[in-house]
């Protein structure tokens, strides 16, 4: 396993098995690796022959009210974990590698990025977007993993992709669980206790919707205002629940399969996405 944290050492060493004919893929990440990231390395090792990882903290993707110095982050754990999956390269870079100080451009998908977490978040996006392409641009891969978890994500991603006619392919590996359905998510650790045992509800309320969709509920405002009340008794903030269309993100008057219920909760000040295919 290789470390570097320069641009031309990553393109350096893909090239390299580029021109062996390897299947090169990708997955980024903000470290803090969990169980739901090795999972995304696992669905590139078996779609790939040499797997790179990014390890990167994007500053540009937080709003001004967040506090990026307070993100989780330990090296040494990423890498011991990493070292264990048998991953090929790891690319750690900097600020200034990613974002030089005469950089001015940035990429923005236009209306998918104005729903569900963009009226809460309303540069999020874009940040995502500008760092996810230029880490596309710098490994050029022929696969790049993301989480289910974040389906909002990966929807403006795939649009990406195609409205620019990039060759990668992008996956999307199942969301990974805690015991009791929390998402596995680095912003977990913000949480108190009692704020981490209550975050269970959202799975618990997530499941029965499906469960009410499947004895023949149709209507999403019925299933979603006991939704708010019984995620309220557990001291859940809702920011939004709503079920729309997992190609559009637009809503859905009327429930059918395939449809996606969406939601976004803070405890205290952590924001908790998930979601659920009905």
């Amino acid at each position: 396993m290789r470390w570097v944290n320069t641009i031309a050492a990553v393109r350096h060493h893909v090239n390299i098995q580029r021109h062996n004919g390897k299947v090169i893929g990708f997955v980024p990440t903000m470290g803090y690796l969990h169980r739901g990231h090795l999972s995304l390395i696992e669905i590139a090792q078996r779609r790939s022959d040499y797997v790179v990882v990014s390890i990167y903290i994007n500053p540009t993707q937080f709003d001004p009210k967040e506090d990026l110095s307070q993100y989780p982050r330990n090296l040494d754990r990423d890498r011991s974990r990493l070292k264990g999956m048998g991953v090929d390269l790891v690319f750690i870079p900097s600020d200034h590698e990613i974002y030089p100080p005469d950089h001015q451009t940035v990429v923005r998908v236009n209306m998918l990025s104005t729903l569900l977490c963009g009226k809460t978040r309303p540069h999020h996006f874009e940040g995502v977007t500008t760092i996810v392409l230029k880490l596309l641009a710098i490994v050029e891969p022929d696969i790049a993993v993301f989480g289910e978890k974040d389906f909002q994500q990966g929807v403006i991603i795939k649009r990406m992709v195609k409205d620019l006619h990039y060759r990668v392919k992008i996956i999307t590996g199942k969301t990974v669980r805690e015991p009791d359905g929390l998402a596995m998510s680095s912003r977990n650790t913000y949480l108190t206790l009692a704020q981490r045992a209550n975050a269970a509800i959202l799975y618990k309320m997530l499941s029965w919707a499906k469960q009410r969709f499947r004895n023949g509920a149709r209507v999403p405002g019925t299933i979603i205002t006991t939704m708010k009340k019984k995620i309220k008794e557990k001291n859940g903030q809702v920011d939004y629940i709503t079920a729309v269309d997992p190609n559009t993100l637009q809503p859905v008057k009327k429930l059918k399969k395939g449809a996606l219920i969406v939601l976004a909760v803070y405890f205290g000040k952590t924001r908790l996405i998930d979601n659920i295919t009905l």
